[in-house]
């Protein structure tokens, strides 16, 4: 079946806001008396901001009340959004203007799905809302990924079945999700190496309209041992 719809996840497959959300949590971090490090800021991409808290409080010296998480995933919150202010066309990831404007071109359907409750704004500060035909975010009351909810609900908002839609995922939790929704995936970035991704890429700079129109339906749900990762890869 022709591939009608593609569905973005924002931070780190259209922007880069990665730092934003290292140097926010790790302040906050170091405020509370909490180990933090970029290699568990990585464990945290695709999962929502109350669940990343959750990950980052394991092993804490102490519990903490849901108040007190309320508070310090808002605290948090205010300095991501101190560092996203700074954001502008310049921090747009390479290939992520042509491939969006190659999908308008040829009327494919384009949404962006994202955990963050903050992807409206990050949206006007990189001046890309006018290429998306609907947004789903973190402000919907929805599962966070690995759950689909995001993914099935873009595609109930561009009117497609979720067998003709193909997400873009950099983060495994992503993939999750969209296989979980029957969708078919593009890994880049980090998840570039997930065995369950229909086609993986460095970064969508090396990913063609022509190839995504052309990529093949699957008709079972891959394994790892029957889904190679090196299948379907685009050159890095």
């Amino acid at each position: 079946m022709t591939l009608a719809g593609i569905v973005f996840d924002l931070d780190g497959v259209i922007v880069a806001t990665d730092e934003c959300h290292y140097q926010a949590w790790k302040r906050m971090a170091d405020e509370e008396g909490l180990p933090f490090s970029r290699a568990r800021n990585r464990a945290l991409r695709g999962v929502s901001r109350l669940a990343s808290l959750d990950l980052i409080l394991k092993g804490a010296r102490r519990r903490y009340s849901p108040a007190e998480k309320t508070r310090m995933a808002a605290r948090k919150n205010r300095y991501y959004r101190e560092l996203i202010g700074r954001l502008g066309p310049a921090d747009i990831l390479p290939g992520v203007l042509r491939l969006l404007r190659d999908l308008k071109k040829h009327g494919v359907k384009v949404a962006v799905a994202s955990s963050s409750k903050n992807a409206p704004r990050i949206l006007r500060r990189i001046g890309l809302q006018r290429f998306f035909n609907a947004r789903v975010d973190g402000n919907a009351p929805l599962r966070s990924k690995p759950h689909p909810d995001l993914f099935l609900a873009a595609a109930r908002r561009l009117h497609l079945p979720p067998r003709r839609c193909l997400v873009v995922e950099d983060a495994t939790a992503g993939v999750t999700a969209a296989r979980r929704a029957g969708m078919r995936v593009l890994a880049i970035r980090d998840a570039a190496g997930d065995p369950r991704a229909d086609l993986s890429a460095a970064d969508l700079a090396h990913v063609s309209l022509e190839r995504l129109l052309l990529l093949p339906r699957r008709h079972r749900r891959p394994t790892p041992s029957r889904a190679p990762a090196a299948r379907g890869r685009f050159p890095r």
